[in-house]
C-alpha cells in the first residue's frame, strides 16, 4: 500500500518520447480559476468539474438552493473565457422559437429571412431550466446533442464552442416542469451546489461589505479566447488512456444496470461521458494520462443524473450520488 500510488503512475504512464504539451491549457485554466475566485468563496469541486466540462465540450446542469451563486458562477466562468456569451431565462410562456430563432417575412424582398435565437453563442447560460414547458425544452435536443439547429427544414451548425450551462432550483415546484430523461441524458454532469462552509460565509460577507458598490462580474477579466479553448478542447482528446482504465469504466457502467438498488441503468453515453471528463480532470491536473482516481472524481455527477433509484430505495431517503459512491467503491481499482 505504501508504493500503491506510485504504482498506478507506472502502470499508465505512455512509453513514448512526445508527450503531450499540457503547460499552455494548464496556465490558460489556472487563470480562469483564479478570476472566477475573485468572487466565488469555496466551491472548489463545482469550478473544477465546470472547467472540465468546457475543456471537454460538455454541457453542465447546476443545481441548487436560491442564494448559492449557481447564476454567478456560470456568469463569471463565461465572462472569464472571451467568446460570445448568451442568456435564456426560461419562464411558463416561452415558446421554442424564443430560443433557437424563426423565420421573419422581410417586407423589402418579400422573402422570409431566418434571425438567429439566443441559442446562437458560444456559451449559453439558461437560467431555471426547469421552468419552461416540454415542447420548449425538446428545442434543446438537436443542438446540446448534435451542435446543429433545424430550423423550417434549414439546418444551422452552432458555432464552436458551444458550450450549455443550466441551472435549477431543486426545491421549488410551482410553476416548474420536470427534465425529460432523454434531456437530462444530454448533459454532461449534473453537480449539486451546496451551501458554503463558516469560514467561507464569513469571508463572503467581508470581501461583500469590502467591495461595496462594485459589481461582482466587474471583477473578472477575460482570459482565454474562445478559439484557444477550441484547441485546448482537441488536445483533451489526445490523453493516453490505458486499456485497464477503459474496463474500468465499462465495469462501472455495467454495474449500475445490475445493481438491485437501481431500477435504471446508465446507456453507452454514460461511458463516453465518463471517459472524456476523465480525460479533462487529467489534464487540469497537468497529466495527460487517465488515472482511476480521474474517474471516480467525476463519476457521481455523471452517472448521478442518467441512474432511476428503486421506488423502495427512495422512499428509504437514499440519492443516486450515495449508491454511485457505493458501487465505486465495490468495484477493484485496476492495478
Amino acid at each position: 500500500m505504501i508504493n500503491e500510488e506510485s504504482s498506478l503512475e507506472n502502470t499508465y504512464t505512455p512509453d513514448f518520447e512526445n508527450r503531450l504539451d499540457l503547460t499552455p491549457l494548464q496556465t490558460k485554466i489556472d487563470a480562469v480559476r483564479k478570476e472566477v475566485k475573485k468572487v466565488i468563496i469555496g466551491q472548489d469541486k463545482v469550478i473544477n468539474l465546470l472547467l472540465v466540462s468546457i475543456l471537454t465540450g460538455g454541457h453542465t446542469l447546476i443545481e441548487g438552493l436560491p442564494g448559492v451563486a449557481k447564476t454567478l458562477l456560470a456568469k463569471l466562468i463565461a465572462k472569464a473565457i472571451s467568446s460570445d456569451f448568451k442568456r435564456i431565462q426560461f419562464t411558463p410562456d416561452l415558446m421554442p422559437s424564443d430560443v433557437t430563432g424563426s423565420s421573419v417575412l422581410d417586407l423589402k424582398t418579400n422573402e422570409f429571412e431566418f434571425r438567429k435565437g439566443p441559442i446562437f453563442g458560444n456559451i449559453v447560460l439558461i437560467d431555471e431550466i426547469n421552468r419552461a414547458p416540454a415542447k420548449t425544452q425538446a428545442s434543446l435536443f438537436e443542438c446540446m446533442s448534435e451542435r446543429q439547429i433545424t430550423v423550417d427544414g434549414n439546418t444551422y451548425t452552432l458555432a464552436q464552442p458551444f458550450i450549455v450551462l443550466a441551472t435549477q432550483n431543486p426545491i421549488d415546484h410551482e410553476g416548474t416542469y420536470r427534465l425529460p430523461e432523454a434531456q437530462l441524458d444530454r448533459f454532461l454532469f449534473k453537480i449539486n451546489m451546496g451551501y458554503p462552509e463558516m469560514e467561507q460565509e464569513l469571508r463572503i460577507l467581508q470581501e461583500h461589505h469590502q467591495q461595496q458598490s462594485l459589481r461582482k462580474e466587474d471583477l473578472v477579466q477575460a482570459v482565454v479566447s474562445g478559439a484557444e479553448l477550441v484547441a485546448f478542447q482537441s488536445l483533451v482528446k489526445q490523453l493516453y488512456v490505458h486499456d485497464a482504465i477503459l474496463t474500468y469504466i465499462t465495469h462501472i457502467v455495467l454495474q449500475t444496470r445490475v445493481n438491485p438498488n437501481l431500477y435504471l441503468g446508465a446507456s453507452p453515453r454514460a461511458s463516453i461521458a465518463l471517459l472524456e471528463a476523465s480525460k479533462g480532470y487529467a489534464a487540469i491536473s497537468g497529466r495527460d494520462f487517465v488515472t482511476p482516481e480521474d474517474v471516480k472524481y467525476v463519476a457521481a455527477e455523471i452517472l448521478g443524473h442518467r441512474v432511476q433509484l428503486t421506488p423502495e430505495k427512495e422512499m428509504e431517503g437514499f440519492s443516486p450520488s450515495f449508491i454511485i459512491h457505493q458501487l465505486i467503491e465495490s468495484i477493484e481499482i485496476p492495478r
